[in-house]
């Protein structure tokens, strides 16, 4: 594998910190203008939840796709952090005993395990409308038609036409509602909606917020949408090879519950080969870019060539 630049590892690392620094704000005890207040046992669980771990790749794709285009400052940074609170949420009801009923994620007890399944549930209703809290006001952006066309886009990738259904169409998949057998076509269309969506959002954000034009917002959101596909099928390949010790989570999911993933059906050559396809495809849609794209190119490269 070839190294990936100081640049890209540098500016990786220092969204990881600064995004961590302003979810711990927005995960403070101290009652927001407008609240009654913030009850301890939920803010604790929160942060529980949202800090502490993760490589925060949705705020860095937001970030760095919002500076591709000229935006930088305070508004990327809290778009992504609305992304990541989002995030944070589904993973803690992904975990539920009703879901996938883990007990670890990020090498630590999960919410309900932490807590219990009552304030997991409660957690994950505060972190999803925390998400749509921080992107309806004005201090992400001035302008109250991006803030609208921002938390659109995320209530589309995040709802029943994007990652609740897909999480939907996922327990479908186990077997809990009548016989199933996923095909190729089946598979792809749950994890473009269960994972592929919000990863895909991550990036138009960025383009919302340096006022892209629609040709170069859709070549962003075709990035967006072959990242988010590399990055479901580097997922299902290290769910093969690495260690739960390794992935700080449970391995071995699917298999356990006898339901396909690309690997199974494309065997592990054939996934590998169609992460460097999609790494291809991804490249070209920056082509219009040039050389500032290049954090971008790194990064769908750095998501089929992790190892946690």
């Amino acid at each position: 594998m070839m190294p990936f630049t100081p640049a890209f590892t540098t500016r990786l690392s220092e969204a990881a910190g600064t995004v961590e620094a302003s979810l711990e704000a927005l995960l403070s005890d101290k009652a927001a203008p407008g609240e009654i207040a913030r009850p301890p046992r939920l803010m604790a669980a929160m942060r529980h939840a949202a800090l502490g771990g993760g490589k925060r790749l949705r705020p860095f794709l937001t970030i760095e796709t919002a500076r591709l285009l000229g935006a930088e400052g305070q508004g990327p940074l809290r778009t992504g952090c609305a992304v990541e609170l989002l995030h944070c949420y589904s993973l803690v009801h992904d975990d539920l005993p009703s879901m996938d009923d883990d007990d670890l994620r990020r090498g630590r007890p999960t919410v309900h395990k932490a807590y219990d399944e009552a304030t997991a549930i409660l957690v994950g209703d505060a972190l999803q409308t925390l998400a749509f809290e921080v992107l309806a006001d004005p201090a992400t952006d001035s302008a109250p038609g991006i803030r609208s066309d921002l938390v659109l886009g995320l209530a589309r990738a995040s709802g029943l036409g994007g990652m609740v259904g897909g999480q939907l169409l996922d327990l479908s998949a186990e077997g809990r509602y009548g016989p199933a057998s996923l095909s190729d076509a089946d598979v792809r269309l749950l994890q473009m909606m269960k994972t592929g969506a919000i990863l895909t959002f991550s990036v138009e954000a960025g383009a919302i917020l340096g006022r892209a034009d629609g040709s170069a917002r859709q070549s962003l959101v075709d990035y967006g949408r072959a990242l988010g596909a590399a990055f479901q099928v580097a997922d299902d390949i290290l769910d093969r090879e690495a260690s739960a010790e390794a992935l700080g989570k449970r391995t071995g999911k699917d298999q356990e519950k006898g339901k396909a993933t690309l690997v199974d059906l494309l065997g592990m050559d054939g996934a590998r080969r169609e992460c460097r396809q999609l790494v291809e495809k991804a490249h070209a849609c920056l082509d219009r870019f040039g050389v500032k794209a290049d954090t971008l190119r790194e990064a769908v490269r750095f998501v089929v060539e992790r190892q946690v």
